[in-house]
């Protein structure tokens, strides 16, 4: 029996990501696992069913990952989500070098390296594939599949990523905006978009007494800052303060442009290729993103299941100008959306697949 190309492509690369599953713990910085040693050792006693620490402390206790070594852990959960992937497909065209193939199979790899270790990306991966497969499987009628799916994602957001009520919040801001008729509407989805994240963090201000940016970012870095990690040198910080409405609105758009467009990082991190990789292939994966995005959009709201999730990445990407620390951290989540962006990718074929 012949394996297709296509396929043993696929498979080729999820050798190469099992073997950087595996061999990470012993070629990346320590930093890298700083925050893994928190969840399988809980030092501060903090294992809990609410907050994003005490609850993946809580998952790799039950599992029981966390009496294994590093490596295999890393084979187990790169293994576990590749099988998703393979679940959601694997499009007929894989084997080509085309830019969109090059990002998905950077992708991959980037994932491996994200899933080797302990990490709050793994129990995310699975999230955004349950919410990819709500879709796919056109079991429900839209209106009841987004009404499961703002369920599921309430639920995460108090349990797990509070930052998850602020993106099904912005998910349904474009929905809305979509019913008006502009000229170029993936343009303005992204511009009110920001305006509408910029009205949410500055009304937020008015009733707390401290902004968006300031909940998330900073409280980010205050846990970086207990938990003794004080290693980053991708931080995001905006060059005017955030303590104003006016410094607030110029921080998100900041946040925004250096965590998907990041020209300025390439340019000031021109000496550390890593991050000089990694913001390149960011700059490509939006840039892809975002013109299927209008090419959605095209098609129309009837019965459009792919739409509900382009917004949702979408306001994903918006949201993280709010709440990203650093660069290194925005790639990191990347890796939990991941099922998202793969399916996004190759949207068009899975709906045919589907019909």
């Amino acid at each position: 029996m012949r394996i297709k190309v296509n396929k043993l492509v696929f498979f080729g690369l999820i050798f190469c990501g099992l073997v950087i599953a595996f061999s990470s713990f012993y070629v990346l910085p320590s930093r890298f696992f700083n925050d893994s040693h928190t969840y399988v050792n809980d030092p501060h006693g903090i294992m809990g069913v609410q907050g994003g620490y005490p609850v993946t402390i809580l998952f790799y206790n039950i599992t029981g990952l966390k009496h294994l070594s590093f490596p295999l852990i890393g084979v187990i959960q790169f293994l576990f989500a590749t099988l998703i992937l393979v679940r959601i497909g694997i499009p007929n065209r894989f084997h080509e070098l085309t830019v969109k193939n090059i990002i998905v199979f950077l992708g991959i790899l980037i994932l491996a390296i994200f899933m080797a270790m302990p990490t709050k990306e793994f129990i995310t991966f699975f999230f955004t594939s349950l919410i990819v497969f709500l879709f796919r499987s056109r079991r429900f009628k839209l209106n009841k599949s987004i009404f499961i799916c703002i369920v599921l994602f309430v639920l995460f957001a108090n349990r797990f990523r509070e930052y998850y009520y602020l993106i099904i919040i912005t998910s349904l801001f474009l929905l809305a905006l979509n019913y008006i008729r502009f000229k170029s509407k993936t343009t303005i989805n992204i511009v009110f978009g920001l305006l509408f994240a910029i009205s949410l963090s500055l009304s937020y201000g008015v009733v707390k007494g401290e902004f968006l940016s300031h909940t998330t970012r900073e409280k980010i870095n205050a846990w970086r800052t207990a938990m003794g990690q004080t290693e980053n040198n991708s931080a995001i910080v905006s060059p005017i303060e955030t303590d104003t409405w006016y410094g607030e609105s110029f921080g998100i758009v900041y946040g925004f442009f250096t965590v998907n467009l990041p020209f300025n990082a390439i340019v000031k991190f021109l000496f550390s290729p890593q991050i000089v990789a990694f913001s390149i292939w960011q700059l490509f994966l939006f840039v892809i993103i975002f013109k299927r995005y209008g090419d959605c959009l095209n098609l129309g709201k009837r019965d459009n299941y792919e739409l509900w999730l382009f917004y949702f990445l979408i306001s994903y990407f918006i949201i993280q100008g709010v709440f990203e620390p650093d660069l290194g951290s925005a790639i990191r989540h990347k890796a939990g959306i991941f099922p998202l962006i793969y399916y996004l990718m190759y949207y068009e074929e899975f709906r045919k697949k589907i019909s």
